[in-house]
């Protein structure tokens, strides 16, 4: 099967891939196929399908072929041949169906070439030169996706159905950010921490990136500030539950046991890769991944990027005449962009203007360098840290955007942490009462919202 033609390949699963031939079949023409014998096959194969809306086997396609008056006795016989040499074998679905779609349009634009070809040499005479730009535009267009917009009143079930399905989420282990994002972020977001310098991004995305971990997921930690062993340091401060003094003096027997015991407890890996500051794009990350899942089996279920303001751009060259607007933007847009492309949650950080970092109200006015950031970001929160919150182990955080949930719920609230630990806590709901416009309200229960949105019932459709 190494040296086997796409055409048989495809041919091939139309008997024995449903699901292949579900998907693929309506976007594969006979004209596709440059070999009679396999266009004949397949011809007789999407008959098949159309009308009787199941797999073909080999024996009712052999007799349909031998009603045909086009075929002579020798393609009769190389059809039987090349039927008695098809049967089922395992290949992987998502492969198969690129290495199809590439196959068709890598066909069609052949023959739309060819078709122009003609057009300009005047043997096609029912064309005109006129014709070849939108002849070469439907080649190009070939693709396997035919979803082209969602139908308001068609999709109406389709749409009722997605409210009431399970959104899959990434729960944190603090209660208020659960609250804030009705259960967790979901996947193909970008979420970003806004912070001074030392007030805790990188603890934040510590803290989550062991939280995630112990949760059996995979993390990929990516850092462009500080050193591998820098980043492993603190989560080893955190799962192990020691201070990071401690661990450079912890005898090499108890860091094993620890860490025998905390291999037992999940089944997530956690990579951390290190990028020179200001040296590494999206381009870098998804090489990364894709040496990651062939060389150690590894697929992330979340990425940290620590942080968004040193990455570079994929699109803009450093140095290039762009303003911190406009760049800054682009690297948010690339990893976002980046998070939908391999369906994960991407965490980062910015940091705050001079004037934010003595703020004790920071806004979203307050994000450096290129307020770009928060309009492509799907959740923001600031990381607000004073003297009196020192004090008492604390740190103040404030929703900036979030698309989510309503921002104005819960907009202000208190987290413990130990920073000897690099681990944040729920503090007691008393921690809360005196923060100014905090949002923080009991909100209505599905009943009640339900009850008081029928007393406007009569105002509406």
């Amino acid at each position: 099967m190494s040296n086997e033609r796409i055409e048989i390949t495809i041919l091939r699963n139309f008997f024995f891939n449903e699901d292949f031939t579900r998907k693929a079949l309506p976007f594969v023409k006979s004209d596709y196929f440059s070999n009679r014998i396999e266009k004949l096959l397949y011809e007789e194969v999407y008959t098949f399908v159309e009308k009787y809306k199941n797999l073909p086997t080999k024996e009712a396609i052999l007799i349909e072929i031998n009603r045909r008056k086009d075929i002579n006795d020798d393609e009769l016989k190389l059809i039987k041949d090349l039927l008695n040499t098809l049967s089922s074998e395992e290949v992987d679905l998502q492969w198969l169906l690129d290495t199809t779609e590439r196959f068709c349009k890598d066909r069609a634009v052949h023959n739309a070439v060819l078709s122009g070809i003609k057009i300009l040499d005047g043997k096609d005479k029912q064309q005109q030169p006129e014709a070849i730009p939108s002849i070469l535009s439907e080649a190009l267009a070939v693709s396997f996706d035919n979803h082209i917009g969602h139908d308001y009143i068609g999709d109406a079930e389709d749409r009722f159905e997605w409210y009431h399905t399970k959104e899959k989420k990434y729960k944190f282990d603090l209660s208020f950010f659960n609250r804030i994002t009705k259960g967790g972020v979901p996947s193909k977001t970008l979420n970003i921490a806004l912070a001074g310098t030392g007030v805790g991004k990188s603890l934040f995305m510590c803290h989550c990136a062991s939280h995630f971990l112990n949760e059996g997921l995979n993390v990929l930690y990516i850092t462009l500030e500080m050193a591998e062993e820098r980043i492993a340091e603190r989560i080893d401060a955190n799962l192990l539950d020691v201070t990071i003094d401690d661990l450079h003096s912890m005898p090499k027997q108890l860091y094993d046991d620890k860490m025998n015991k905390l291999r037992s407890k999940t089944a997530g890996k956690l990579i951390i890769k290190e990028y020179p500051t200001a040296s590494a794009h999206t381009g870098h990350f998804k090489t990364l991944m894709s040496e990651l899942a062939l060389k150690k089996s590894f697929k992330p279920d979340i990425v940290f990027i620590d942080y968004l303001n040193i990455c570079s751009s994929a699109r803009f060259k450093a140095g290039a005449n762009v303003n911190s607007y406009t760049y800054i933007k682009s690297i948010a847009e690339e990893l976002r962009g980046l998070a939908v492309e391999i369906d994960v949650p991407i965490f980062s950080a910015t940091q705050t203007t001079r004037g934010g970092f003595v703020s004790s109200d920071v806004g979203l006015e307050d994000t450096s360098e290129s307020f770009g950031l928060p309009a492509t970001a799907d959740f923001m929160f600031a990381l607000i840290s004073s003297e009196e919150l020192e004090e008492k182990n604390q740190i103040m955080v404030k929703q900036l955007k979030n698309r989510y949930n309503d921002p104005t719920i819960n907009r202000k609230f208190i987290l413990g942490v130990d920073r000897s630990k690099m681990r944040f806590y729920d503090v007691e709901q008393s921690a809360q009462t005196d923060l100014v416009e905090s949002g923080q309200e009991d909100s209505l229960s599905t009943d009640n919202k339900f009850k008081q949105l029928g007393k406007f019932s009569d105002f509406k459709i």
